[in-house]
């Protein structure tokens, strides 16, 4: 193919075309911006079809496939493909950040850290696409797009040569550029989805160094090094970690079935995505703990039970995926929490189900002494008063809004408690208490009062309890604390 010129462009309905910003084997892409909304742009692979052979066609209908199908944050998205007698266009995301080759040619070599950042979005983007049996098989630098909105985000492009394979089948067409390409490809002409590994390896390797291992000045000398399988030095001009060193040995196993395998890549300590699923669980866990407390200090109940049951099925994977056993002690506290809350709530739904079936025939009322002797019991057990207490309280409340108040502030200091936002909760139930206690001394005496009573004294261990409970806290965090006598950097 000649070089280009964007004078040369070709017509394409809905966009103007900006300049040229790649050029492959059989294809040119543009930046084009479209024409009604302006501040759209978009990248455009655009493919003459006469220069197609059957091999390229087949290549590109799968290129398309794929990209309508794949949808992940780590891989380019499509927005639409359309074509007319001389030629097709992909209509994709634009990335304006080039690509990782470029990156690496500018700063020379990457710090460890940056190639860890990578490769755990590269490891992402490979691991939805093994979900999908989706194999790229010319994974490079070059492949690798990157754009900075709103942050420094990798990009898998370019799936010209990918394909659907299975695991355990294998391919022998000749795929992929020589320098990333697998031995196996090269040599047998017969490989798996594993050929991605060695590929990644490279990817790392040059990431950390500044250029491939089997870097050559010609395709012979290329051929050679990989034909002799010459072993890949771990060049000592750069310290790395031995948890990156290990990575990298074993992505670069000449033997596929010697290899590191995909299960074992994606769990592996360098990449840390068992912890990063782990936290994009739990923000999935915290909200539906969320949306269980603004259920709950609504009084939706039965919602809220829902969410927390949804938030705790969550928090039992985190749990068990977690390997930290401090981080784990905590977060199995934390869901003991909502667990208790959950549990008070659905004590309360069955406990309403029942006085519903054993409701009083109409005229008849259930003695003051009945009342009384439950209310006793829920005063003398020594766990917290149930969401069916409050409930009935709250009910025969209605009549002065200066008590309804009051217990509303006051559970939404226990639902704060839930939280573990302490000095919250401590100021809703003193604020609480402070309205409770002299409206109960007015209070008639009977069933109401005896509840208000047993329901202030339950908020009152709880104050005292948070109360110590933030002191502590308090002590503990001042002793951390530097003497004045520390130095400081100025």
């Amino acid at each position: 193919m000649s070089s280009p010129n964007i004078n040369d462009s070709p017509a394409i309905k809905d966009y103007s075309v900006l300049e040229i910003i790649g050029t492959g084997s059989y294809s040119i892409v543009y930046r084009a911006r479209h024409k009604q909304t302006k501040d759209r742009i978009v990248a455009i692979k655009t493919v003459q079809r006469k220069t197609l052979s059957s091999s390229s066609k087949e290549n590109l209908l799968v290129e398309i496939q794929l990209l309508k199908r794949l949808n992940h944050k780590y891989i380019v998205n499509m927005f639409d493909f359309v074509y007319d007698e001389q030629n097709v266009f992909i209509i994709m995301e634009y990335c304006e950040g080039g690509n990782l080759s470029l990156y690496i040619r500018k700063h020379k070599t990457l710090p460890e850290k940056t190639c860890k950042f990578f490769l755990g979005q590269l490891a992402e983007a490979v691991q939805y696409m093994h979900s999908q049996n989706v194999s790229h098989f010319d994974l490079k630098p070059q492949n690798l797009l990157l754009t900075y909105c709103p942050n420094l985000t990798l990009k898998v492009a370019d799936f010209g040569f990918a394909q659907y394979l299975d695991m355990g089948e294998s391919n022998s067409t000749l795929k992929g550029s020589p320098l990333y390409m697998a031995p196996e490809i090269l040599l047998d002409r017969c490989y798996d989805q594993s050929a991605d590994l060695w590929s990644i390896g490279v990817i790392l390797y040059e990431c950390l160094f500044g250029s491939a291992p089997y870097s050559s000045k010609s395709i012979e000398e290329l051929m050679d090094k990989i034909q002799k399988k010459k072993k890949i030095e771990i060049p000592k001009t750069k310290t790395i970690t031995s948890t990156c060193e290990d990575l990298l040995a074993r992505l670069l196993v000449h033997d596929p079935k010697q290899r590191i395998s995909f299960t074992n890549f994606f769990e592996h300590e360098f990449l840390n995505l068992r912890y990063k699923d782990n936290d994009e669980k739990l923000k999935r866990a915290v909200d539906m703990f969320r949306q269980a407390v603004e259920e709950d200090s609504k009084l939706n109940y039965s919602i809220a039970l829902q969410w927390y049951s949804k938030g705790l099925q969550e928090f039992l994977q985190i749990i068990f995926n977690e390997p930290n056993s401090k981080r784990k002690a905590a977060l199995r506290e934390r869901a003991n929490v909502y667990l208790q809350r959950a549990e008070e709530i659905k004590d309360y739904c069955s406990q309403s189900t029942s006085v519903e079936q054993t409701k009083p025939v109409a005229g008849s009322t259930q003695s003051s002494e009945t009342a009384g002797q439950s209310v006793q019991r829920d005063s003398d057990n020594k766990k917290p008063l149930t969401a069916f207490t409050y409930i009935k309280l709250h009910q025969m409340c209605t009549s002065s809004q200066s008590l309804l108040s009051a217990l509303e502030i006051g559970r939404q200091g226990e639902l704060y408690a839930f939280e573990k936002n302490y000095r919250l909760a401590l100021e809703n139930l003193t604020g609480s208490l402070s309205i409770l206690i002299p409206l109960i001394q007015q209070e008639p005496p009977g069933t109401r009062r005896e509840m208000l009573h047993a329901m202030t004294n339950k908020w009152m261990r709880e104050a005292e309890q948070l109360k110590a409970h933030i002191e502590k806290e308090e002590s503990e965090n001042a002793s951390e604390m530097p003497s004045h006598h520390a130095c400081c950097v100025q």
